[in-house]
């Protein structure tokens, strides 16, 4: 299992564009994504429980990867975080 932690920087948080540009990035990689904020959890795959967790700026979510390309998913999914939210 790979995970790591990022703060949201965009500012409305992770809302339907972003939320949307995610699920399509998670499905590129077999290995199951999920998405983390105060004790609760989403698949990256699923937008409405993604939106769900009304995840705002500043506020701190985990990445959690685990599967069989989880290498190239931390790689993959880091870089989105980065470039997107």
């Amino acid at each position: 299992m790979r995970e790591f932690n990022y703060v949201i920087t965009d500012e409305i948080g992770i809302h339907a564009r972003p939320a949307g540009l995610l699920v399509k990035e998670a499905k590129n990689y077999e290995s199951k994504i999920v998405i983390s904020k105060e004790g609760r959890s989403a698949e990256a795959t699923k937008l409405m429980a993604l939106m769900g967790l009304g995840v705002k700026c500043g506020e701190t979510v985990k990445v959690e990867i685990t599967g069989a390309d989880e290498d190239s998913a931390y790689e993959g999914m880091m870089a989105f975080f980065k470039e997107n939210l």
